[in-house]
């Protein structure tokens, strides 16, 4: 762990550099497209006065780089990055390419400062993920180590853009990391510090949305946050079909892949033409909505403009983030519920509505409330914040089977389900599952007398312990060491304490069955013996594969078996055998 928590702080320093990067080259692209300047002020397309035809043709012209730089470079900049992540975690032994570390944030600067819809920390994650990857690929190191570098790198990258190190973490946790250990979170909480210790020196000191306003959540309030938060899992619901629904229709087009972000461009220059303050990352509008600035039926033209923009954008496969997107249209739907809900907090509703959306589609309570306390800097709004995560959780688990970040993968047919549970294997001991009582074959017969009266055609068992005459334990036999002693010209006469193995695979009463599965799935094998202790090999008993799957016999019971005991002095159970 001490080695990874050192290359961590190297990780957290290149993320806050693509970071920055980053915002650099998308500043660049979008005075080039938008103003024909060489600036790399980061800035919003709105701001430049562009001529229509500009706003009309620039996000083509970026979604035709994008298409022949995805089609000769790597298909893998294509989509907003965390369920590529997510994907070279679980299914390529977190290793990711040289190529995409180059090509994603190029790409995603191309896609951004033409007029994409879309944030930065998408590419960011990524390239922070690939960057980690990459320093993993260079050392000798587990798959792992190369994963916990790769998290580490894509959460400094998130770290680095918001500046909110502990949300970054925390989303680690809940979506990347797949466990909570020392060995993994250690090194990626440093990782995320240094990335945002570097943030004011790099992009900007300060939070990205400072509010400084004093909330006070009352029992009205509460009850209108769990509304805001069916609103906003109602509406990440909408959303994330939709980008299904239309990237199913982009795969209906008779020409390739390469075409699609040119094609989903144009509902980008449309949508520009229309609004202009969709174009682009957001930022502003996001300070505007949650300020109190934006109101009314500007917000109605915003929401409707930008949510359709980012949908079919997003879905023809282009290269952009999800979360500022998110947070626009989030906080634009607060903004409508300030005009309706009672109170006099009117400025609470859009920063809940955007950690509604961002719970509803990423499935993160939790990290979406530390994200929103750090973004703001303002925790007054943490029991609201609380309320309104926790029922727009419920309400997407509740319409979706998956969310946006695993449903990409599904797709492709791996199923990716995040939800964490207790092992089984891990909580219950051998002694607890292990058979006992178990036949055992003394060590001073012969190799005959055990072949003749343990493994005729009336074979009782398939393998047999060994013990001495003290009842400690030599080996395991089974037909197989048979047949290869035999192949070996073993004498039939031999005593099986002299031709057996004295270094047997064992296990011991207090080991977790968790040990032991990977113990007998490294050894093959399909029984392990079970001894008092290292120095006392005294047999207690056997462990088979059978054995090792009683602890979900007891889960099974656990979440299907219901008991009443109380009522008429009886002790009731039901039973529900469904999956």
């Amino acid at each position: 762990m001490l080695k990874l928590s050192l290359m961590a702080v190297f990780v957290g320093i290149a993320a806050a550099l693509v970071a920055w990067l980053l915002y650099r080259l998308i500043g660049l692209v979008t005075h080039l497209a938008f103003a024909g300047q060489w600036s790399f002020d980061f800035t919003a397309p709105s701001v430049l006065g562009a001529p229509t035809w500009v706003i009309l043709v620039a996000p083509v012209v970026g979604g035709l780089l994008i298409g022949l730089m995805a089609r000769f470079g790597t298909e893998r900049i294509r989509g907003h990055g965390i369920p590529e992540a997510l994907e070279a975690i679980l299914f390529r032994k977190s290793k990711m390419m040289l190529k995409v570390a180059i090509l994603k944030p190029l790409a995603s600067a191309i896609a951004i400062g033409t007029g994409g819809p879309f944030g930065a920390e998408g590419p960011i994650i990524m390239t922070g993920g690939a960057v980690g990857s990459l320093m993993g690929q260079v050392f000798y190191l587990t798959s792992i180590e190369r994963r916990t570098l790769l998290v580490a790198g894509a959460c400094a990258g998130m770290a680095a853009t918001f500046d909110t190190p502990i949300a970054a973490t925390l989303l680690a946790v809940e979506l990347l990391l797949f466990e909570l250990r020392p060995r993994s979170t250690i090194p990626v909480a440093i990782a995320c510090f240094v990335a945002a210790g570097l943030r004011p020196y790099l992009i900007g000191p300060g939070p990205l949305f400072a509010l400084d306003v004093t909330f006070h959540p009352d029992t009205v309030v509460l009850a209108m946050a769990a509304v805001s938060g069916v609103f906003g899992g109602l509406l990440a619901t909408l959303l994330s079909a939709m980008i299904y629904k239309s990237e199913d229709l982009f795969h209906k087009l008779p020409v390739h892949w390469m075409w699609w972000p040119a094609i989903g461009a144009l509902a980008v220059g449309l949508g520009g033409w229309l609004e202009p303050q969709a174009l682009g990352v957001g930022y502003g509008v996001i300070d505007k909505l949650l300020t109190g600035q934006m109101v009314g039926s500007a917000i109605v033209v915003f929401m409707i403009v930008k949510s359709l923009m980012w949908v079919i954008y997003l879905s023809s496969g282009t290269s952009g983030g999800i979360l500022a997107p998110l947070l626009a249209l989030g906080a634009g739907l607060g903004g409508l519920e300030a005009m309706f809900f009672p109170g006099s907090q009117p400025l609470l509703w859009p920063l809940l509505g955007m950690v509604a959306m961002l719970t509803g589609v990423m499935r993160s309570p939790f990290t979406s409330i530390l994200f929103a306390l750090e973004l703001t800097r303002n925790a007054t709004a943490l029991p609201a914040l609380l309320v309104t995560c926790i029922v727009a959780y419920g309400v997407s688990v509740f319409l979706m089977k998956r969310s946006i970040l695993t449903e990409k993968i599904a797709r492709r047919g791996r199923d990716v389900f995040r939800e964490y549970s207790v092992d089984r294997l891990e909580h219950m001991a051998i002694k607890e599952v292990m058979t006992t009582g178990i036949l055992s074959v003394p060590g001073s017969i012969s190799v005959h007398e055990l072949a003749a009266n343990h493994f005729d055609a009336q074979q009782k068992y398939r393998a047999y312990p060994v013990v001495d005459a003290d009842g400690k334990l030599l080996n395991v036999v089974n037909r197989q060491v048979l047949n290869q002693w035999r192949e070996n010209h073993i004498d039939d006469n031999s005593i099986l304490a002299d031709v057996l193995d004295v270094d047997p695979v064992v296990a011991f009463p207090d080991e977790s069955c968790r040990s032991v599965a990977v113990r007998m799935a490294v050894e093959k094998l399909d029984r392990i013996p079970v001894v008092v202790s290292i120095d006392d090999r005294h047999l207690l008993g056997m462990i088979t594969r059978y054995d090792l799957l009683k602890p979900y016999t007891h889960f099974h019971d656990e979440e299907r078996v219901r008991e009443r005991f109380f009522g008429n002095g009886k002790v009731a159970a039901q039973s529900d055998n469904k999956p």
